[in-house]
């Protein structure tokens, strides 16, 4: 009967030990998924986030001077866009956009001529969950604006403008992870940008463009 009882015992005590060692290894493996599973869909301090757009930029045009008068308005643009973001915290990144698009500019007159925007803008992000898969973002910053390959005129008249501005930019999007390395991005953007132009010395007044831009495309993390 002891011996009996003594084997029921060493059993009950090896079910014991087993069941206890089976229910370790499922939890391990359980967190092993989970770090997997936020190394697969989260971004972190010291990645590098490379995105391509096909960006649409619509200006809000404002004049003054001549320009009022004549009614000067500026037209939209589609462009590719490729911007670069460092994450200096999980949370946190900075952004460099990067694109260029020429505009042209009607008046009641006709047809004033078209001119080339680039305008690098650099902005400070604060991502929205940042260690799943969709993240939401927004931003804020600023821009330098580059005016060249001036083709303007009117009257037959080159029409001189000024060649660089600088001003704010507010943005906000979303990053959606498809895979380890690979996601989708919708963004918005607002850019303050301006040229003062002249003709034959002449002031004309201030265009302000002011664009909207609304972009989707691709991004890697690296």
């Amino acid at each position: 009967m002891k011996l009996l009882l003594s084997n029921t015992v060493r059993a009950a005590v090896v079910a014991s030990a087993m069941f206890c060692a089976a229910a370790l290894t499922t939890e391990v493996h359980a967190e092993a998924n989970a770090a997997g599973d936020d190394a697969m869909s989260g971004i972190h301090a010291g990645d590098v986030l490379v995105r391509l757009r096909a960006i649409s930029i619509m200006p809000s045009v404002s004049t003054t001077g001549a320009l009022s008068t004549l009614n000067t308005d500026v037209n939209n643009a589609t462009v590719p866009e490729l911007d670069l973001t460092y994450m200096i915290r999980d949370y946190l990144g900075v952004e460099l956009i990067l694109a260029t698009s020429r505009h042209q500019l009607t008046s009641s007159i006709g047809g004033l001529g078209g001119v080339n925007v680039l305008p690098p803008t650099l902005l400070l992000q604060y991502h929205f969950n940042h260690a799943g898969r969709v993240r939401p973002y927004v931003g804020a910053g600023m821009n330098y604006t580059l005016f060249y390959n001036n083709g303007l005129h009117a009257g037959g008249q080159p029409v001189s403008i000024r060649n660089h501005s600088f001003g704010p930019a507010l943005q906000a999007g979303v990053d959606v992870q498809v895979t380890k390395t690979l996601f989708v991005n919708a963004d918005i953007k607002k850019i303050w940008m301006h040229t003062d132009a002249s003709l034959g010395g002449q002031p004309l007044g201030r265009v302000s463009i002011d664009p909207v831009v609304v972009g989707l495309g691709v991004g890697m993390r690296f």
